[in-house]
């Protein structure tokens, strides 16, 4: 059994809970240890084996003897009874934002409402209104939610995906007789929710990978399956279509299942203008059929006149002009990034000290690290107080007293307050190394107020970044209504950084956003955000979205060498 199911388990447990108003600490010890299953390298079946369980932060001796329980059994007695409880569609509506536990709770209990589809119909028809708590603009905000949710359902977020990719991946490379493997689609070129997953294989003998894609431990249904080609569904909801092609053709293969279709549009139009044809198969002189290419990806760009164009970049976003004139960006890699400027720790929701933290983080090889635990009014995050702050102000600076070639600066993640104030007085953000301000409260505020609102604390002088700057949270919370563009000018203008959010349900800012960020010469900020160790991984896909909006390392405020970040934070602030 894999993490990911017990930690959705855990998930639809700490969902059922908090439903029938439980212990709030019981909630969060489900959700904790649910999100650090989620990124655990090793598999929770070998550390039971071990012995080792409760050595994951977050799973202590219930927990751990839960996840046993289902390795021996395929159940959580726990679970069951609650799902007799209450329906399923209840626990589906907190899905919903704007649909908390006590609204589902009440709907249920008044109006027999158990699923999200009735839901929508009572919304629509304004049979809402009138419950406690519940008014004209609240219908209309769920029906909202209802589309977003909608959305999320149909596409999976990318670091789910990838996760699930790389895994059957690693299986299959496993055989004798795989030569190449790759993934193709929406995938490769990291698009931030995904359909479906394209694998393509090389193989002399397609038989034994078609039956290690049937055979999947994870696997739910087979759709279809053929000599080279063969489609099943997860039990994740994800539908993985693998082909096994000649290599010959791989190189051509890959750059069309790639895609993206206009992208390829491009591509071809390019070719019927020199007399050439370019499909999956290759690329061929037009009257005598003569094979061009196709046995890799470079050979077919180059045989149309282009270089090779990286995945991420293949939109039909400029980057073929940009191609034919030399101008495609040498894009950041993960190899550039020196440190990570958005962490938490126990001083707020981390599951981590601050020391522990700061050896994960040198231990990839970064150069510095921020902590930036939540400022006050995140009460439900555990925000510091200002007493708070300066103690671990104090305790980062003994830190990096005892730190050889590795630099903690002590930061925060200071909240934007309703008039765009910040959530403490100047003089102690004054003495913070790094100040990064986010909205995490009134996200349905006027498009106008929000934009005055972020603009304010853009402009304060002590501010050195705007984290997540949409608030959005993919498949569960629209970005809140604001004029993105109007923020960006105010950040050119006080010289204020702006941040790609790498955790993979936020990518905020997403790559369009990223891109105008870009555009202007706003410095951008790739974090993490990480709540655990196991979320510095998140790292990659903020790299993606930023290789997306074409930046490239010089771009990137986090790239830079130790000293040289410390002398922008410094002339940030005159």
């Amino acid at each position: 059994m894999s993490n990911l199911e017990i930690a959705a388990l855990f998930t639809e447990i700490a969902d059922y809970l908090e439903v029938k108003g439980e212990n709030p600490f019981r909630v969060r010890a489900y959700r904790r240890a649910a999100q650090t299953l989620e990124t655990l390298a090793e598999q929770a079946s070998v550390l039971a084996e071990r012995g080792s369980l409760q050595e994951v932060p977050g799973v202590g001796k219930d927990l751990a003897g839960k996840i046993v329980e289902f390795l021996r059994s395929g159940r959580i007695e726990h679970l069951d009874r609650l799902r007799r409880e209450i329906p399923a569609g209840v626990i589906d509506m907190l899905g919903v934002h704007g649909v908390g536990p006590k609204t589902a709770k009440l709907l249920y209990e008044r109006l027999g409402v158990d699923s999200v589809e009735k839901l929508e119909s009572l919304a629509r028809t304004h049979q809402l209104a009138g419950l406690p708590g519940i008014q004209a603009k609240t219908e209309e905000n769920i029906l909202k939610g209802i589309a977003v949710w909608r959305s999320g359902r149909e596409r999976t977020p990318i670091g789910t995906a990838l996760g699930l990719a790389e895994a059957i991946v690693a299986r299959i490379r496993e055989l004798p007789e795989v030569e190449q493997i790759e993934p193709a689609g929406s995938l490769r070129r990291m698009r931030e929710t995904v359909k479906d997953i394209d694998l393509l294989v090389t193989s002399c003998r397609p038989g034994p990978v078609m039956e290690v894609l049937v055979g999947l431990p994870n696997l739910a249904e087979v759709l279809a399956q053929g000599d080279t080609k063969s489609s099943v569904r997860l039990r994740e909801g994800m539908q993985v279509d693998l082909r096994v092609v000649d290599p010959q053709c791989f190189g051509a293969a890959l750059q069309y299942f790639t895609g993206s279709k206009q992208h390829n549009i491009r591509v071809r139009e390019l070719a019927q203008r020199q007399g050439l044809k370019v499909s999956e198969y290759g690329v061929f002189r037009g009257e005598s059929g003569e094979r061009m290419a196709g046995r890799t990806e470079e050979e077919v760009y180059r045989a149309v006149g282009l270089p090779w164009v990286p995945p991420e970049l293949r939109e039909d976003a400029g980057e073929i002009e940009a191609a034919l004139g030399n101008g495609l960006p040498a894009l950041v890699r993960l190899e550039d990034i020196r440190g990570d400027l958005q962490l938490h720790t126990t001083w707020s929701d981390g599951a981590h000290s601050l020391a522990d933290l700061a050896a994960a983080v040198r231990a990839r090889g970064y150069e510095y690290m921020a902590v930036t635990d939540h400022s006050r009014s995140v009460t439900v995050a555990g925000g510091m107080t200002e007493a708070e702050v300066l103690e671990m102000i104090r305790e980062v600076r003994a830190l990096n007293a005892r730190l050889k070639g590795f630099r903690v600066l002590a930061g925060c993640e200071v909240d934007i307050r309703a008039d765009g104030g910040l959530d403490y007085p100047d003089e102690l953000v004054r003495q913070l190394d790094l100040v990064q301000v986010s909205v995490h409260s009134r996200f349905k505020m006027p498009r106008q107020e929000m934009t005055e609102r972020i603009v304010r604390a853009v402009r304060h002088p002590l501010v050195h970044i705007l984290g997540h700057p949409t608030g959005r949270l993919i498949g569960e919370r629209a970005a809140y209504e604001v004029d993105v563009d109007a923020i960006l000018q105010a950040a050119r203008e006080a010289g204020t950084a702006v941040e790609i959010n790498a955790s993979p349900s936020r990518l905020d800012l997403n790559d369009l956003h990223a891109r105008r960020a870009r555009d202007l010469g706003i410095p951008v900020t790739i974090s993490t955000d990480a709540h655990t160790v196991s979320h510095l991984d998140f790292m990659r896909f903020g790299v993606a979205v930023a290789r997306r909006a074409w930046l490239g390392p010089a771009e990137v405020v986090n790239t830079r060498p130790a000293e040289e970040l410390l002398t922008w934070l410094r002339r940030k602030r005159g």
